[in-house]
Formats: C-alpha cells, sequence, structure tokens
C-alpha cells in the first residue's frame, strides 16, 4: 500500500515552526513582598567538630550555632579546625543554624 507523503509545512506548522509568528515573553516583574530575605553574616569561632562535616562555633554574645560548610569550600579542600576563626551566614527563619564561608586565616 502506497501512502501519500507528509507535506514539511503541515508538520512543522503542528509542531510551531517557521511559518507561525513568536511573540517574546514580557520579563517577570519583581515585586517587593515576593524576594527572599537576604542572609545574616555573622563572625564566630569554632568550638566543636561534628560528623557529617558539621560543626558548632560560638558567636561571642553566648550563643552557639550548629553550622556546615559550603559548597565552595568543600570543593576545594577548605580544611577547619576547633579554634578557627570563621564568617558565616545565617537565615532569618532560624537562628540556630548557618553555613560557612570562610575561614580567618589566624
Amino acid at each position: 500500500m502506497n501512502r501519500p507523503k507528509r507535506s514539511n509545512q503541515r508538520s512543522n506548522a503542528r509542531r510551531g515552526g517557521a511559518d507561525q509568528k513568536r511573540t517574546p515573553r514580557p520579563a517577570p516583574q519583581e515585586s517587593t513582598d515576593t524576594l527572599k530575605e537576604e542572609p545574616i553574616k555573622i563572625d564566630g569561632v569554632v568550638t566543636q567538630l561534628l560528623p557529617g562535616t558539621m560543626f558548632k562555633v560560638d558567636l561571642g554574645n553566648g550563643h552557639e550555632v550548629l553550622a556546615h560548610i559550603s559548597g565552595k569550600m568543600r570543593k576545594h579542600f577548605i580544611r577547619i579546625m576547633v579554634g578557627d576563626r570563621v564568617s558565616m551566614e545565617m537565615t532569618p527563619y532560624d537562628m540556630t543554624k548557618a553555613r560557612i564561608t570562610y575561614r580567618h586565616k589566624n
């Protein structure tokens, strides 16, 4: 049995091909109520090493937080020991956890 061939125009139109005009999407508008809150930057001193690259860090004002190493520090094998001074980012939603972003040179 011989089937008739499909024309390219018909299949291109079905797939949204060259013969359909596309209009660019409008850029999403940012509203002030949907923006993420900025992390809180704070320094501290590592007091205890925990398994899984977790650390207890003393903030100097009597509070102690649970912190983990950021991905870039993990990638570049930055070692953190007890007594190191570190910079951290904390979310305003959970003030008991933080991400270590920098180890200061002593």
